[in-house]
């Protein structure tokens, strides 16, 4: 049964996060309630704007806390996603990936809630990734799919690296090339096709109360395929700058991955370094009914990290692979 189109409550993990702050908004659009938990109210305070968007204080890592959260909500959207953890045996990941999705989804069958979205991330496979968060991704899936059976309606989006305002890929690659003259670039042929957050917050919103994703799985990729090196050359010359950009061969990546791992804020680790061995791009799997995305890197980054002259911006769009 489809759900209602006004007066409805979601509840929204996540949803303090970069892609979560858009989609509150895109869930208010369409008539929604949302709760946000969030650990402190006052870092989320941009939410507040959003009429009918309720922030809560709480850990959701706490089964007993979910109930309560879900009480009066007829849906549930986990987005919670880490990129690094503080230790280093994958302890991190599991519990932020694996084990609070085995905990929603308990919690939404004990609350009676009806339909879940879970994020996930493209190549996530509990048994073969070839690092902690992509193999803490696929488990969350497996729970998902496993334990949803004949209680809960799920959808599963699994995105290649998410870009625009306030993202941390350009925008981190963008503060490093504004500050660095050489940028040693590890894994430089690792190979994404990045994918506009607008995009991806249509597919979520799309797929709310559509019953042809229900029990899906959807890549969600852009039009354009980059390597790591493409995409940092294109911002480089976005912003107009000189800088030496320096593809770095296995050993040396991997040993600046170690160092960038014991540096305040992780800026770099190991496990980030695993996950660049395998391509980001989409495989050809179920096309989602609401259409692939199609917003492309060439033509939205300029409009946020500041757009170059015009005969530097056509130069940039046809050197753009398509």
């Amino acid at each position: 049964m489809a759900l209602r189109h006004r007066e409805r409550r979601i509840l929204l993990l996540g949803g303090s996060g970069f892609v979560g702050r858009r989609l509150a908004a895109a869930l208010r659009a369409q008539g929604c309630d949302v709760r946000v938990p969030t650990r402190n109210r006052a870092r989320s305070r941009r939410l507040l704007v959003l009429p009918e968007v309720e922030l809560v204080e709480a850990d959701v890592h706490d089964e007993a806390t979910l109930a309560r959260l879900l009480h009066g909500c007829e849906a549930a959207i986990n987005l919670v996603g880490i990129l690094n953890e503080r230790g280093r045996d994958g302890s991190g990941f599991e519990r932020a990936h694996a084990a609070l999705a085995a905990k929603l989804v308990r919690a939404c069958r004990a609350a009676g809630v009806a339909r879940l979205l879970q994020m996930s991330a493209l190549k996530a496979d509990a048994e073969h990734g070839p690092s902690h968060y992509l193999r803490s991704k696929g488990m969350a899936e497996r729970v998902v799919a496993a334990e949803s059976a004949g209680h809960l309606a799920y959808t599963i989006f699994r995105p290649s690296v998410i870009f625009g305002p306030e993202d941390s890929f350009t925008n981190r690659f963008a503060c490093l090339l504004r500050r660095l003259p050489v940028l040693p670039l590890p894994r430089p042929e690792a190979r994404f096709a990045p994918v506009f957050v607008d995009d991806v917050v249509a597919a979520f919103a799309a797929a709310l109360d559509d019953a042809q994703t229900y029990s899906a799985t959807y890549e969600l990729c852009g039009p354009d395929l980059y390597s790591l090196v493409e995409l940092v050359r294109f911002l480089r010359d976005l912003l107009g700058l000189r800088r030496a950009i320096v593809p770095l061969p296995d050993g040396l990546g991997r040993l600046q991955a170690w160092v960038g791992e014991h540096l305040p804020g992780k800026p770099l680790s190991l496990d980030n370094f695993a996950s660049l061995g395998v391509a980001s791009v989409c495989a050809g799997g179920r096309a989602p009914p609401f259409g692939n995305p199609r917003r492309r890197v060439v033509d939205l980054v300029p409009t946020y990290l500041g757009a170059p002259a015009p005969g530097r911006l056509t130069r940039l769009r046809q050197s753009a692979r398509r």
